[in-house]
């Protein structure tokens, strides 16, 4: 049956300006840095997308190493592109990335112009395009010179096969060289892709570098891989990503500390009649220059339920103050 996006899909979500620039996103991005892989089932790949653009998120954010197997997330998502989204591309936000590793040999990972031109090739014919709205080099290069991998950001722009680019998982001083070298080269920055999260809030100094060069900021993790969710409230089950073999993610990081603190952040998202997951990315979301949150799912379900963050993004000055005194008093995690 033929794909047809819903006519009231953009009634309800939220989009927030990034930055200095003429782009919107929607305050809930999709990522598909998990569950989109080969190893994932397709039919719910493919739901999970379509429902995501039916409900207003528009933007897509992929890399070039996401799977598993690296790589197959961004052919997953072409595969959905050509046959269901293509009568939808100037509707939607597409990024991308590079930087980790991809392939054998020296031009492989990291920040050189050869990785980043070669990589982005391989994503656009992956995912079937012309052109990303966004390309990110995805973590810094200790060895590559900045001037060379801000040049090649610069040409991918130039060349029409990015129009926009950021970065990511860079701290504030790494940050405010890149903007000002790029601003040399006539090229806006757009975005900053950082971690960020109620119980991980180490890039809030990278904020500030952000708001002052008009810069847009975009969280990835913004539940701390599930913590924000309550589901580690009682211990970790059998099932999570806790519980298995993943690198992010492990019984070490499920501490004492994380159940004592959710179980007290709790207590206020229960008085805002939300779950602690819609709270926790309202809280990321009214930071000062934060445009978007990237939510990952294996389950249509799952979206659709932290897309009920927009009923209530609001905080009284006393739930803030409530909330930074759980987290600034509790041991990090």
């Amino acid at each position: 049956m033929e794909y047809i996006a819903k006519a009231e899909r953009y009634e309800t979500m939220k989009y927030n300006r990034c930055g200095k620039s003429g782009l919107l996103l929607p305050a809930l991005s999709l990522g598909l840095w998990h569950n989109f892989g080969n190893t994932s089932d397709f039919t719910g790949c493919r739901e999970m997308l379509l429902e995501s653009f039916d409900r207003g998120i528009t933007h897509f954010d992929l890399a070039n190493n996401y799977g598993p197997e690296a790589g197959s997330a961004e052919e997953t998502f072409g595969r959905v592109m050509t046959e269901e989204l293509k009568p939808y591309r100037d509707e939607m936000i597409i990024s991308t990335k590079a930087g980790y590793y991809m392939w054998p040999g020296p031009y492989g990972e990291w920040g050189s112009k050869k990785n980043l031109v070669a990589s982005l090739d391989q994503s656009l014919k992956r995912m079937k395009l012309d052109y990303v709205d966004i390309f990110y080099h995805h973590r810094p290069d200790p060895d590559t010179p900045l001037e060379e991998t801000m040049d090649a950001l610069a040409g991918i722009v130039k060349s029409g096969k990015a129009l926009y680019v950021g970065i990511s998982n860079y701290n504030a001083e790494q940050t405010e060289d890149a903007v000002r070298m790029l601003d040399t080269m006539g090229i806006h920055c757009l975005i900053h892709q950082m971690q960020m999260s109620m119980i991980h809030r180490e890039n809030e100094a990278v904020l500030d570098v952000l708001n002052r060069h008009g810069v847009g900021a975009i969280a990835f993790s913004p539940l701390a891989q599930g913590i924000l969710t309550g589901k580690y409230i009682n211990g970790i089950p059998a099932d999570s990503r806790a519980a298995g073999a993943s690198v992010f993610l492990n019984a070490n990081h499920v501490t004492g500390s994380v159940e004592v603190i959710t179980k007290r952040l709790m207590e206020i998202s229960d008085g805002r009649g939300q779950s602690l997951a819609q709270m926790a990315l309202a809280w990321v979301l009214q930071k000062k220059g934060m445009t978007s949150v990237i939510i990952g799912a294996s389950r249509t379900e799952q979206i659709v339920e932290n897309l009920k963050t927009m009923e209530n993004m609001a905080f009284t000055e006393e739930e803030l103050r409530r909330i930074d005194e759980i987290l600034y008093d509790e041991t990090e995690v």
